[in-house]
């Protein structure tokens, strides 16, 4: 049965107040407005954000919401003036979209792609219109997070939230694209402007530091016969050199990764 133009009654994790366990909930997700898109979350990240969050740290914090922000999600529906994507398509959600428009002076910039389109309504807890499509069993609101509200099997986002994809690319994977691969790639490519024969120090074991890690490896690796001066800090170090003639000794990957 179609669910087009039609509220969407679904399971989602509920964060009631700070400092308190997620809530698993029934909820009523409702239909798109203009330009935005409803879409089926398929796969879920935790990232470190939610986390803030929902311990009271994070000051646009406003609760009853529903947080998460790395998912792999399909298009469910779309709303009036939507031509972007269309249902079906496979999308990973974005709290930091870029408009594209001509006249704004962020998106046409090569510094920054930090977008105030639908910002000033993300702090707030709200769609860009002001009001928000997350209703609970007793029909209160419930607030989104960062545009993105993935703890949910069904969500809304602003259009310019919508990273369409390959539909063969598996969504338990690239959701991570959502925030942690896309912080370790502008790391490595944009802040850093890393180099072949740089000699490089990765702090920490996030999915964003994984990713800074892994296209390090591929690029030296591609570029040069010897990956030089390689150092994760971590609980370990990780051998400083491999020769790309041979077959390379991997180090055993931290039982804390995303990507296992």
């Amino acid at each position: 049965m179609s669910t087009v133009g039609k509220p969407i009654t679904c399971k989602a994790m509920v964060a009631r107040a700070a400092k308190q366990p997620l809530e698993l909930e029934t909820i009523t997700v409702g239909v798109p407005q203009a330009g935005e898109v409803r879409v089926k979350v398929i796969a879920n990240a935790l990232c470190h954000t939610d986390i803030y969050t929902l311990d009271g740290h994070d000051p646009e914090g406003l609760f009853p919401c529903i947080l998460g922000h790395e998912a792999g999600c399909i298009v469910e529906s779309i709303g009036e003036g939507v031509t972007s994507v269309q249902i079906g398509d496979h999308v990973i959600p974005c709290y930091t979209p870029m408009c594209c428009e001509a006249q704004c002076i962020f998106c046409q910039s090569p510094k920054t792609n930090l977008c105030p389109k639908i910002r000033s309504s993300q702090g707030k807890g709200v769609m860009p219109d002001g009001t928000v499509r997350f209703k609970d069993s007793d029909g209160n609101d419930i607030y989104h997070f960062m545009g993105c509200s993935t703890m949910s099997e069904y969500t809304v986002l602003a259009e310019i939230s919508c990273a369409k994809i390959d539909t063969a690319a598996p969504l338990d994977k690239v959701c991570l694209f959502g925030c942690g691969v896309s912080t370790g790639l502008g790391a490595v490519w944009n802040t850093c402007k890393v180099e072949v024969n740089s000699t490089v120090a990765v702090f920490g074991v996030s999915s964003g530091s994984h990713c800074s890690i892994v296209l390090l490896l591929t690029s030296f690796l591609a570029q040069s016969n010897w990956l030089t001066s390689f150092l994760l800090v971590t609980n370990s170090l990780v051998p400083s050199a491999w020769q790309s003639s041979k077959e390379p000794k991997w180090p055993e990957h931290p039982k804390s990764s995303p990507w296992t």
